[in-house]
C-alpha cells in the first residue's frame, strides 16, 4: 500500500512539474522591442478599462508593467511573466515576475498586472534591492473595484499601486502576494 501511494504521489509531482515547465516556457517575450510593445500596449488596455490607472500615472514615478503572465498547477503550481519598468514613457529596465505556490491547485491561466510606483523611496527599493518580493519592502495596494471606486490623488498614501488585468484560464483567482520581481537583461 505505501508503495502504491508513494509512486501515485510521484506520478502527480512529475505531471504538474511538466506541466508548469511547458507553459513557463511559452510566458517569456520574444525580444525586447516586443516586450516593450506588449507592455505599452497592455497599459493602454488597462487605461481604457480603468481610468483611476489613467490617473494614478500622472503621479506615479514608475511603472511596472507585466503584460503577460502564465501560472500553471496541479498540486504544485507557478508563474512566470517579463515585464518593463517605465518612466515616464521611457522604458529604464526589464525585470520577470515569478511566483511559487503548493496546495490544492489545478489548472492554467495567464494574466497581466501593472504596479504604479508613487514615491522616488518604492523605485530605489525596485532598483537597488536584489529582487523585491511583494508583500515585503514597500507598501503595495491590490486595486480591486472596491479600491478603485474610493481612489483618488488626494487620498493616495501608499508607496505603489498594482491592477490586476486580462485574466483568462481556469485557474481561480490571482494574488500578487508573495511574487518575486527581479531585474533581468534584454
Amino acid at each position: 500500500m505505501y508503495s502504491i501511494q508513494s509512486h501515485i504521489r510521484a506520478l502527480v509531482l512529475a505531471t504538474a512539474a511538466i506541466a508548469t515547465m511547458s507553459v513557463m516556457s511559452q510566458a517569456s517575450a520574444a525580444t525586447a522591442e516586443d516586450l516593450e510593445k506588449d507592455s505599452r500596449q497592455a497599459l493602454q488596455t488597462l487605461y481604457q478599462t480603468e481610468p483611476v490607472a489613467k490617473t494614478l500615472s500622472n503621479t506615479a514615478k514608475a511603472v511596472l508593467v507585466f503584460p503577460n503572465i502564465v501560472k500553471a498547477g496541479l498540486v504544485f503550481g507557478g508563474s512566470y511573466g517579463e515585464g518593463v519598468l517605465l518612466e515616464g514613457s521611457k522604458v529604464v529596465d526589464y525585470y520577470n515576475s515569478v511566483t511559487g505556490s503548493w496546495g490544492l491547485q489545478i489548472g492554467a491561466q495567464s494574466y497581466g498586472y501593472a504596479v504604479f510606483l508613487m514615491t522616488d523611496d518604492a523605485v530605489k527599493y525596485l532598483k537597488e534591492s536584489n529582487g523585491w518580493e511583494i508583500g515585503v519592502g514597500p507598501t503595495v495596494v491590490v486595486v480591486d473595484e472596491g479600491v478603485a471606486k474610493n481612489l483618488s490623488t488626494s487620498s493616495l498614501k501608499d508607496d505603489a499601486y498594482a491592477f490586476i488585468f486580462s485574466q483568462q484560464g481556469l485557474m481561480a483567482g490571482v494574488s500578487i502576494e508573495g511574487t518575486k520581481i527581479s531585474l533581468i537583461n534584454r
